[in-house]
């Protein structure tokens, strides 16, 4: 069974950067696209930012110029670096598969305040 661990979120003032990483394990994702999501609070759960196989990146509008994402398939990870944060950021990020999606990890909170 695929198992996603998100992790790097935290409290960070705005305009700061983070960097999450999701490591998958029970499989290799070399295979795949794989996407960021994002979920605030009492919204549904949005596609952020996706990678293809090949590593070309796709973003969702309001992220691009600040969000960049990126896999390493050697070591099953694919990260986000996440700059100038705004409070509109705020949200449990998580990883998975850009379709066909597999189980949710508990994904990791992101918190933008002063």
């Amino acid at each position: 069974q695929v198992q996603l661990v998100e992790s790097g979120g935290g409290l960070v003032q705005p305009g700061g950067s983070l960097t999450l990483s999701c490591t998958a394990s029970g499989t290799s994702f070399s295979g795949w696209p794989m996407a960021w999501y994002r979920q605030a609070q009492d919204d549904e759960r949005e596609l952020v930012a996706t990678i293809t196989v090949c590593s070309t990146p796709y973003y969702k509008n309001a992220v691009k110029g600040r969000f960049t994402i990126s896999r390493d398939n050697a070591k099953n990870t694919v990260t986000l670096q996440m700059n100038s944060r705004q409070p509109a950021n705020t949200a449990v990020y998580y990883c998975n598969k850009g379709a066909n999606l597999w189980t949710w990890g508990q994904g990791t909170q992101v918190t933008v305040s002063s």
